[in-house]
């Protein structure tokens, strides 16, 4: 039985949790508001908002696109469309700003863009200006154009800049950005129990964001493995000078962490180059690892973090091993049989260690990388102490450039051995031509990428002249 709260109405369904939220939002409930485009996470048309009771008992709300979510994941969750936000007879403040703005044509893309902006106003923290845009970053319209949508953006942006930080739900119905109903959710979610729908030898699924791209339908009437359900979702902990991620922790958990931030200064500037908001929403980061992509964003991050992982087997058997080291071949990974990854580690850098995250792809946001690279180096009187460097779009797997970075240990940084370094890195790096572009323009890109970080975490000691000349 699954059970969650849709709108104002308790669902209690047998369907199969495989099927997308979608189709049950509109084939089981008739709720016709959300739409159906390209089933595929990026037009943002099926945008519906997940609440979500977190370890403080406050609930979060977040935007997901509900076209590659399975309606499993919706237990114990308060899901709203955009019947959902709609008050007695009149339009709501984000609905009056739209209208105003004359921000809709057609008005297929337009409840998306409703339940995104709303998305944003039930954010805990303080909300910007560009967070205004951040929220819609994930919603194509194909026939309004985007400035009159920028401009109801930001005047519900201004709107935002009154709300008090205690009781902002209250604030929010009050000013007409909310229905009444919101009030009773919390109470009513804390009725619902944790279900126990482990299943050996089925499909596991995380945020479904990857598997529901390529397989929606064969999912719909398969038994999957939920594991955000079956494994309580783990916090961002951080013990002294280490860091551990829960399995279910998304690039968004990142991204508003506080305490992440303050051991990665740039990480908005890195993470804005991954994907939109509402899939930063619900991907998982051992989704992202599993899933084993040659050029995925999160695992070149956590490569350079020199990171490992945790695998849990069905016999709640433990393994752990370094994630430089989890890459067989392509798409081939050192998991076993009914293993899943349970968390992700690392430890946090200190005051000489530098971070940095360079993507090149052809749209600078919501696109696949041609080639990316991340790298951690730590420098004590301009001798390298260590350094960790990853790459993504070089070989036929994540890519953690051992022998450059076996190179740089304990080097005096300087123009010559960066240019050694190099050429290193051009000989164990094995790019191939594809879509995105040929070998020779994945090699240079590989070079820049390399100079860049230095140029960037280093720019008081190193000109781009010196380098490439």
């Amino acid at each position: 039985m699954i059970e969650f709260v849709l709108n104002n109405k308790l669902i209690k369904t047998t369907a199969n949790a495989g099927i997308t939220l979608v189709d049950f939002i509109r084939s089981e409930q008739q709720l016709k508001g959300t739409k159906i485009g390209c089933r595929e996470g990026d037009c943002g048309a099926c945008t519906v908002l997940v609440g979500t009771i977190n370890s403080k008992n406050h609930l979060i709300y977040k935007s997901i696109t509900s076209c590659i979510s399975p309606l499993g994941n919706a237990h114990g969750k308060h899901i709203v469309t955009v019947e959902g936000v709609n008050l007695n007879n009149k339009l709501n403040t984000i609905q009056t700003a739209l209208k105003n703005n004359n921000a809709t044509q057609c008005g297929f893309c337009t409840p998306g863009f409703v339940m995104a902006l709303v998305g944003l106003s039930l954010q805990e923290h303080l909300v910007s200006k560009q967070d205004a845009i951040t929220a819609i970053s994930g919603n194509i319209c194909r026939c309004t154009g985007y400035k009159s949508i920028e401009k109801a953006a930001y005047q519900i942006f201004e709107e935002l800049t009154q709300i008090p930080l205690n009781n902002r739900l209250n604030w929010l119905i009050n000013h007409l950005f909310l229905p009444e109903y919101f009030l009773t959710i919390l109470d009513r979610l804390k009725q619902i129990k944790t279900p126990n729908i482990a299943l050996k030898n089925s499909i596991k699924v995380a945020g479904g964001t990857d598997l529901y791209v390529r397989y929606a339908d064969n999912l719909a009437d398969a038994d999957v493995h939920l594991i955000s359900q079956v494994q309580q979702k783990m916090e961002l902990t951080f013990d002294e000078n280490r860091c551990t991620l829960g399995a279910n922790t998304t690039v968004s958990d990142l991204f508003y962490n506080p305490t992440f931030k303050t051991y990665f200064p740039e990480i908005h500037a890195h993470l804005k180059l991954v994907s939109s908001e509402p899939i930063r929403n619900m991907a998982s980061l051992a989704g992202n690892i599993v899933n084993a992509s040659p050029i995925g964003d999160m695992t070149i991050f956590l490569l350079a973090l020199n990171a490992e992982i945790t695998l849990k087997n069905d016999d709640n058997y433990l393994r752990t091993l370094m994630l430089k080291d989890f890459y067989k071949g392509y798409k081939k990974l050192d998991l076993h049989a009914q293993e899943h990854l349970l968390n992700i580690a690392f430890k946090l850098p200190k005051l000489a260690c530098k971070f940095n995250f360079e993507k090149v792809s052809k749209r600078t946001h919501l696109d696949i990388a041609s080639v990316n690279s991340a790298l951690q180096i730590s420098v004590v009187q301009h001798k390298i102490q260590f350094a960790h460097l990853s790459f993504g779009g070089v070989a036929p797997i994540p890519f953690y450039a051992k022998n450059t970075c076996n190179f740089l240990g304990n080097k005096i940084l300087s123009v010559a051995i960066l240019k050694e370094a190099s050429q290193i890195l051009q000989d164990e790096i094995q790019p191939i031509s594809d879509v995105r572009g040929d070998e020779s323009y994945k090699r240079l890109l590989a070079r820049q990428l390399f100079y860049a970080h230095f140029l960037k975490l280093f720019s008081k000691t190193f000109k781009i002249l010196e380098l490439v000349s």
